[in-house]
């Protein structure tokens, strides 16, 4: 393949929700940056498919790296989200124990969120398990109660981050991939090549599409294939197994149901199966937690009927409600229990690894360690002005946050989730617009709700230009 030749001063791999708010951070300093993905849009791997809890950490491991990230980063993206449209809702979470070992479990985990600096968690007796959640099943022997936990939109975090990167100068490379790296005295060479996708850049033909970037400095956020390109640097440490987890998603009529999300007592290997409002007025099950050997996203049989049986113990009228969605994520699970995160001054790379489901609520806490490992490696970048920075907002997509009908936005075209004209023309234009009818779906909500696109699917075609 022959394309231009690329410099810059950083290249973040992975345009994820931890490469866009790495890609954000960088873009306040004084240097240029490429952001190369894959997949056809930003957040549209392992970040576009997960639980959408903003976590306090309460049940991490204390002293660990995630433990630490994950609190910060609670507070630093609850408060980013006011500022930029990310709808975030503050439900609290009730923790509930089912057998007499759950139970017994409860005080221990009580001292491990103390452990972790979390001091809002409460034990509740099984009588406050009722009164708090009237709905649940039978035989809640008692709770913990986590008034601090919240579900945020996590479609919009990526995009937020990657929309304010772009104002601020960063280049992203959609649809990219990077085939083979070679570290240099003073510059990293990377290798990329079209990733097998319709549109492989935003804002280039494919045909220009880099054969060649030369940069500095490299962040490695690439998510599923963070192991792979952490070794093309020569490096060893930990192999990512994905870890699949499958999700149903229940009507807006069911939201009632609960107050709060319903939390399992976790195991050493996952959080467990929960029940979640989200942001966008529907309830959540899931997610199961199946390692596999390759990265396929898709639903099983045995994973659903696993869920419905813990659905049907945990909120036994749920399942009288209609099903709008079912889907799958993948988690970048590790043979370890912490971040795999790394500097090294010989290649001048920073990876940032092994990020599992909380890699949302810990994003930009991530993008604040990375500038610091980015130092360890010898970067010394100058902040950029303040008044030279930019912040873009996104459009609230929650169904408390939809802004008043007004004649000038167009007729509605999604009646399921109320998208107007206007809502689905901002998609398609601008920076980083969507290109795909995914990338549609996470920027407005189009095609997501009760029919499933089945009413307007054709004049969403119609108008966007995007069809499946």
């Amino acid at each position: 393949m022959t394309g231009p030749l690329l410099r810059c001063d950083v290249v973040v791999i992975g345009a994820g929700v931890v490469g866009t708010a790495v890609a954000r951070e960088l873009s306040h300093h004084e240097w240029s940056v490429v952001v190369v993905e894959a997949a056809p849009d930003v957040g549209a791997g392992t970040s576009k498919a997960n639980t959408a809890i903003l976590h306090t950490g309460f049940d991490a491991v204390p002293g660990s790296i995630e433990s630490r990230l994950v609190s910060r980063g609670r507070h630093l993206l609850t408060s980013y989200s006011s500022t930029v449209g990310i709808s975030v809702e503050e439900t609290g979470a009730l923790l509930v124990a089912w057998t007499d070992e759950q139970h017994a479990a409860l005080p221990s985990l009580l001292a491990k969120a103390q452990r972790n600096g979390y001091d809002a968690a409460l034990l509740v007796d099984a009588g406050s398990v009722r009164a708090l959640e009237p709905n649940l099943g039978s035989g809640a022997l008692g709770g913990l109660l986590v008034p601090d936990e919240h579900i945020i939109d996590p479609w919009s975090t990526s995009l937020a981050f990657a929309r304010e990167a772009d104002a601020n100068g960063v280049s992203f490379l959609l649809g990219t991939e990077v085939t083979s790296v070679v570290v240099g005295r003073e510059r990293t060479t990377l290798r990329c090549r079209p990733a097998g996708v319709e549109r492989p850049s935003v804002d280039i033909s494919p045909a220009a599409i880099p054969a060649t970037i030369e940069a500095r400095f490299v962040v490695n956020a690439a998510g599923l294939r963070g192991d792979v390109i952490h070794r093309q640097f020569g490096l060893d440490g930990f192999t990512i197994r994905p870890r699949r987890g499958e999700l149903i998603v229940f009507d807006k009529l069911a939201r009632p149901l609960l107050s709060r999300t319903l939390l399992p007592v976790p195991t050493a290997t996952t959080k467990g199966v929960l029940v979640a409002p989200t942001v966008f007025g529907n309830v959540m099950l899931g997610p199961t937690a199946d390692d596999i050997d390759d990265c396929s996203a898709a639903t099983t049989e045995d994973g659903l009927r696993r869920l419905m049986a813990q659905g049907r113990r945990i909120l036994p009228r749920l399942l009288d409600e209609e099903i709008t969605a079912i889907y799958a994520g993948l988690r970048a699970a590790t043979e370890h229990s912490d971040y795999q995160l790394s500097a090294e001054p010989a290649a001048r790379y920073v990876g940032l690894g092994g990020i599992r489901s909380t890699g949302l609520s810990a994003s930009m806490a991530l993008a604040e360690e990375a500038m610091v490992l980015l130092r360890q490696v010898g970067a010394a970048p100058a902040p950029r002005p303040p008044d030279e920075l930019h912040r873009v907002a996104v459009p609230r997509l929650g169904w408390n946050d939809r802004p008043a009908r007004s004649p000038e936005r167009g007729r509605i075209v999604c009646h399921c989730e109320q998208v107007d004209e206007a809502s689905l023309s901002g998609a398609c234009g601008g920076p980083l617009p969507a290109t795909t009818v995914d990338g549609l779906r996470r920027r407005t909500r189009a095609l997501n709700g009760r029919c499933q696109g089945f009413f307007c699917a054709a004049e969403v075609a119609t108008l966007t230009g995007i069809t499946p």
